[in-house]
């Protein structure tokens, strides 16, 4: 029978091992720390979520706009009023210069070539729909506002007639979920966005 080492010791065995105390204690740190961890990678995804919705409806518009005011400045003709796809209706004289659509001719001798804006009410999406496309094409979504252009003097003021030097006034209204990962959620949360320009012809002879 070979003798016990000197070294060991059952009584240094028994002071270095856990209880069952210090063992649950351990687990229940590690298991609010772990749960820490998850809600505060949870809450960084959420974050996220929200920022890129503000960011896209910032570009979105910002496209839009970008779209529009090169359109207007080349313009040889702009038409303020309501219309669809389909059909335009100019406003009328004295009358508010105001509307849900816009009807821009490139040149004041060719009228069959044509560009027309409108906010489709079904669905709330801003289009551009060009003479020679069979569809429309999305310039911006999610808008909420029903008079999106309007035709306004030096101040301001929305005019009565189709003046020649007047100013093309757009604004965008957005309406949107603050954070799609919560889309069914109670209680779920809307931001709202307004982005407004103006735009004049260059040439204004």
């Amino acid at each position: 029978m070979n003798p016990m080492p000197r070294h060991f010791s059952p009584a240094l065995c028994r002071k270095r091992a856990f209880t069952l105390v210090e063992t649950l204690i351990t687990l229940a740190i590690f298991g609010v720390t772990a749960i820490g961890m998850i809600e505060l990678y949870l809450f960084g995804l959420r974050l996220n979520s929200m920022v890129n919705v503000k960011l896209q409806a910032t570009e979105g518009a910002r496209h839009a706009m970008s779209i529009l005011a090169t359109d207007i400045r080349d313009a040889g003709i702009v038409y303020v009023g309501n219309g669809d796809a389909s059909s335009f209706t100019n406003s009328a004289f004295d009358a508010p210069q105001e509307g849900n659509a816009l009807e821009i001719y490139p040149s004041k001798t060719n009228l069959n070539d044509y560009i027309i804006y409108y906010l489709d009410s079904s669905d709330g999406q801003l289009k551009r729909l060009e003479s020679n496309q069979a569809a429309p094409t999305i310039i911006a979504g999610s808008v909420t506002n029903t008079v999106v252009f309007d035709s306004e003097d030096y101040a301001g003021n929305v005019l009565s007639n189709s003046y020649n030097n007047r100013v093309i006034g757009i604004t965008l209204q957005f309406y949107q979920l603050d954070n799609p990962m919560l889309k069914f959620a109670p209680g779920q949360v809307y931001d709202a966005f307004q982005l407004q320009t103006k735009v004049t012809r260059r040439a204004l002879e």
